[in-house]
């Protein structure tokens, strides 16, 4: 197989950066109009059905049941604990706010192997990474300051937290599966599973008896076809093509790259602020990751290794 060429490369990192860190920006607006867990339902049922008939069209979609139930369980972690509980949360948080929450996520995933049985405790620059994150994130949120007086709402911070969690659970119980699908199979039935368990949300959550069609604005459903379409399927299907063509430590620069990215998208179109406070507890927050990355890096987690994860599985991006 040829090598990909240098501008293929940085093309696809480009987008990657862009796109994942977008989607924070079109979230918000989504869910300007859209009840936050029909959305996100919406959404992953549309892209992982147009996958699932692209797969099924040209190679057969053939997945085991057991593939169908390990895939079902990673998206509801992924796609209804991590990306539904985002999309919640960002009804009363600034996208460029929640993203730099969201950044807590490769922590989370520290801490998550760490707990999981056979895992490794993490190193010295590690725990000092995990600090300066939390820290940034305490920063950031400031509970003990009112809304009023320049803090952010305590119960969407926490969500948030609570999402970057799920999406670690999910990814780590991916890695551990005993007959992973293909990449892009995986993808399909993680969007159909996660997608089921968000209607589900929707339904207990009210969404779908309050969602008046007419009362959807024009910009709320230009934001649904982004985060469908180009979220979604481009994103993910760039994210394959770069870890099929690139280092996995090389790959994960967009776990800080996307907050910045999406902080800035939300002051340029949103008019949301960027203080003194939010670059301070950025540059924690991006630190503790470049940290934590580097040394995933150095010291690679062997289940990683022997099992390379189920699509999103592996990806702790915004499909």
């Amino acid at each position: 197989m040829k090598p990909p060429t240098r501008t293929a490369l940085v093309t696809a990192f480009a987008t990657i950066y862009l796109v994942w860190g977008s989607t924070y920006l079109g979230i918000r607006v989504a869910v300007e109009t859209l009840p936050p867990f029909a959305m996100a339902a919406g959404r992953f049922l549309l892209a992982g059905g147009a996958l699932a008939a692209w797969i099924a069209a040209t190679r057969g979609l053939r997945p085991t049941a057991r593939q169908w139930r390990d895939n079902a369980i990673v998206g509801a972690f992924l796609l209804l604990g991590g990306n539904g509980l985002v999309a919640w949360a960002e009804q009363v948080i600034p996208s460029g706010i929640a993203a730099l929450v969201v950044g807590l996520q490769p922590l989370m995933m520290v801490l998550t192997e760490w707990a999981w049985p056979g895992g490794h405790r993490p190193t010295r620059a590690t725990i000092a990474g995990l600090l300066v994150g939390f820290a940034g994130v305490a920063w950031l949120a400031a509970p003990w300051e009112s809304a009023a007086a320049g803090g952010f709402d305590r119960t969407g911070v926490l969500v948030l937290v609570a999402a970057s969690a799920f999406w670690a659970i999910g990814s780590i119980y991916g890695r551990h599966v005993r007959t992973p699908a293909e990449p892009f199979t995986a993808s399909a039935l993680q969007m159909l599973g996660g997608g089921s368990a968000l209607t589900v949300a929707a339904l207990l959550h009210g969404d779908l008896a309050h969602l008046s069609i007419a009362a959807v604005s024009g910009r709320s459903w230009l934001a649904f076809a982004y985060l469908t379409a180009v979220g979604s399927l481009v994103g993910f299907s760039t994210f394959v093509y770069l870890m099929k063509h690139s280092v996995p430590a090389r790959v994960a620069t967009y776990a800080y790259v996307n907050p910045i990215v999406a902080v800035i998208l939300g002051w340029l179109i949103l008019g949301e602020p960027i203080t003194t406070r939010t670059l301070a507890a950025a540059a924690a927050i991006v630190v503790s990751v470049a940290l934590i990355t580097t040394q995933k890096a150095r010291h690679p987690d062997p289940a990683a290794i022997a099992r390379p994860g189920l699509g999103t599985a592996g990806a702790p991006g915004r499909t």
